[in-house]
């Protein structure tokens, strides 16, 4: 793919480009000009700000890259990245960032630091967090390169839309509906359903049944509300507890005879499959998708030849 384009008055090279290529996704054009794939009069361009005067010859030339060798942990992979926001798929049984009884070391939040500061990205050499996911969930997360751009996400990440896909022993007695509890999260390590009061929070989440077998599923969970542990929770109570999860799954919450400790799930299957927000600095919509993780996959394909051979 190569196209040529003239600009005919002044302006700035990314207001630019989304306005003659509004069949290109904004956040793949913003990889092209990340990777040299964009050039202004002959010279690669790399910021987004690059000024423009008319009369500019602007050449749009992506070429295939390389993955950059990151030195990020396995199964944590860099999705996107510009001046203002970096994604990541986090994998399962990483923190995303340092608690009390784990070395700043071995999270998320620390390791793209590494990489951040490595790679000489710009900016502050800083990254700050935006939100988080628990140690045994996988999937997409967003961290911020400026503290405007972390202010911004943050006053905003109510509207954010986040989905969720998650395995479970079980099948809701609807395709689709809302789950909606008071939680009440005072004790740090467990978490539970409880009636409303001043040490409660209302819980909201939106299911549906997108695959299932006789006894298991996959759902896709939309969050209205950001409580700890609250998909666990909520879907614990609902008789479809997530394979794996050794809080509220009763088959996995304590170690049981019948069930050898390596016949045991090796993941929590609870996966930050979407990512929607208006990017913090230009406002335009971000969105970022990801698959069913093979390994929750292979749950499902395990429950459906215990299935056939019955």
């Amino acid at each position: 793919m190569r196209e040529t384009f003239t600009a005919v008055e002044d302006g700035t090279l990314l207001p630019f480009l989304f306005d003659k290529l509004p069949g290109v996704k904004r956040t793949k054009v913003r990889q092209w000009l990340k990777f040299d794939g964009i050039q202004v009069n002959g010279r690669v361009a790399k910021h987004s700000t690059h000024p423009l005067k008319a009369g500019d010859i602007i050449t749009l030339a992506p070429t295939p890259k390389a993955a950059p060798v990151t030195g990020l942990p396995a199964g944590m992979d860099l999705i996107y990245e510009d001046d203002d926001i970096i994604v990541i798929m986090k994998p399962a049984k990483l923190l995303s960032i340092a608690t009390k009884n784990k070395a700043d070391d071995a999270t998320a939040y620390s390791k793209l630091m590494e990489y951040v500061k490595e790679h000489h990205l710009g900016g502050s050499g800083r990254i700050w967090i935006v939100h988080r996911l628990d140690r045994d969930t996988s999937g997409l997360m967003v961290f911020a390169r400026t503290v405007e751009a972390k202010t911004a996400l943050q006053e905003n990440w109510k509207q954010a839309e986040k989905k969720y896909l998650a395995v479970v022993d079980g099948i809701p007695p609807q395709k689709s509906g809302t789950l909606r509890d008071h939680l009440d999260e005072s004790n740090a390590l467990r978490v539970r359903v409880a009636p409303a009061g001043d040490d409660t929070r209302e819980a909201i989440t939106h299911f549906r049944v997108i695959r299932k077998t006789e006894k298991r599923s996959v759902l896709e969970l939309v969050l209205d509300t950001g409580r700890k542990h609250q998909i666990r929770v909520q879907l614990a109570k609902i008789g479809c507890p997530i394979i794996g999860d050794e809080k509220y799954h009763p088959e996995f919450d304590t170690p049981r005879a019948d069930r050898p400790v390596e016949n045991r799930p090796r993941r929590m299957a609870l996966h930050a499959a979407e990512l929607r927000f208006p990017h913090p600095q230009t406002g335009e919509p971000m969105e970022f998708v990801s698959d069913l993780p093979l390994e929750m996959a292979r749950m499902m394909k395990s429950s459906e030849r215990h299935k056939r051979r019955k």
